[in-house]
């Protein structure tokens, strides 16, 4: 696994090597409606599946929404989030809140997987979802809660656009 900022400790992972040694970026685009069936399952894009694999890892996310990942991309953010599970009050609290908050899903032969009831309340999620990429995670969301948020982050995109760009990022 190539990383990035090394250097300072936090080793953020850019891409994973395949058995055939070329470089592999996990990169999940798009959004998607989908709805939670009686059972609590919630079918996942089918131009998701292949890099998610046959197992995935939900957790809490941030903004109330669920984080989705694939086991290997997991690994590497777990690690991460264990190295500061003894630290500040703050890395604590967002240490257990995501890692005490996953739970393993197998994707059944349509593509669902079992949300569990606590991190369904968790996000506030009903019947009607939305499943978006984020480059690597995938993002499950209550779809008014989605419709609100990206109301307010288009209408602030500038700003945001701006101020990543005083730091250098754009």
């Amino acid at each position: 696994m190539a990383t990035s900022g090394k250097k300072w400790g936090n080793g953020f992972p850019l891409f994973r090597l395949t058995s055939t040694h070329k470089p592999f970026i996990y990169m999940f685009i798009g959004e998607y409606r989908h709805t939670f069936d009686a059972k609590n399952r919630i079918s996942l894009p089918a131009k998701f599946r292949k890099e998610l694999g046959s197992s995935v890892i939900v957790t809490r996310g941030l903004d109330h929404c669920l984080f989705v990942y694939p086991k290997t991309a997991w690994k590497k953010q777990a690690e991460r989030f264990a190295a500061y599970s003894t630290g500040s009050a703050a890395g604590r609290g967002l240490s257990r809140l995501m890692l005490a908050g996953a739970s393993e899903a197998d994707l059944d032969s349509a593509g669902r997987i079992l949300v569990p009831d606590y991190l369904k309340s968790f996000a506030g999620l009903t019947v009607k979802s939305v499943v978006a990429g984020v480059s690597d995670r995938v993002e499950i969301w209550d779809e008014k809660a989605w419709a609100s948020y990206t109301k307010s982050i288009e209408r602030d995109a500038d700003q945001f656009a701006e101020k990543l760009g005083d730091q250098g990022v754009l």
